[in-house]
């Protein structure tokens, strides 16, 4: 059987310590994001997924509001220079992919296909998983880390502001990527008995 994409499957891995010598330029990488989004499954072909796509300043700015968030959160000075800590590491990658959901396009198909209504929201989700794994993926084939970050619905508003978002788009993650400063440690995987059952 053919295993290059289980191999590959193997490659995506949450790097936290990420870096700037990335050898793709933005425009490159830009490419490859949106074709993998564009080219992930959706339900009823309904293409629910957004995505901004950020580099430089507008990268930094991102984690710049994540922090700026989080301080009026976090308890104390001693604990938010940990979570300041904890930040940086992501502003100091490459990039950051925004992943949102078009609530708008999800109204309409509840609206047209009553009968599958109350289950467009969970696929909406499920695109989104695959958008996110995909690039995920993709990324980690041209030998470049990630983590994937669920700062929303903290930062929505503030991000809507800054990146003039349109209304109707719902923030899911924040995937920050950029090149491999340090690899991840050994994944542990729960007993097969406990996840998956066949029947022949």
């Amino acid at each position: 059987m053919e295993t290059k994409f289980t191999e590959l499957a193997k490659q995506r891995r949450s790097i936290y310590a990420l870096g700037r010598h990335v050898k793709q330029t933005p425009d490159e990488l830009t490419a490859l994001i949106e074709d993998n989004i564009k080219n992930g499954p959706s339900s009823f072909n309904n293409q629910t997924t957004r995505a901004i796509i950020l580099y430089g300043a507008s990268h930094e700015k991102l984690w710049d509001i994540v922090i700026d968030r989080l301080k009026q959160e976090v308890p104390n000075e001693e604990a938010f220079a940990k979570t300041t800590a904890k930040i940086n590491s992501f502003k100091a990658a490459f990039g950051t992919v925004l992943f949102f959901t078009e609530t708008k396009t999800v109204k309409e198909f509840e609206d047209n296909f009553p009968l599958y209504a109350d289950n467009f929201q969970d696929w909406s989700e499920q695109s989104q998983g695959n958008a996110q794994f995909s690039v995920w993926t993709s990324l980690a084939e041209n030998g470049l880390g990630a983590n994937l970050q669920h700062y929303n619905p903290l930062i929505d508003d503030e991000v809507r502001a800054a990146f003039n978002v349109p209304a109707s788009w719902r923030l899911r993650a924040q995937l920050d990527f950029g090149s491999i400063e340090s690899p991840a440690d050994p994944k542990d995987y729960m007993n097969d008995d406990d996840r998956f059952m066949v029947f022949k």
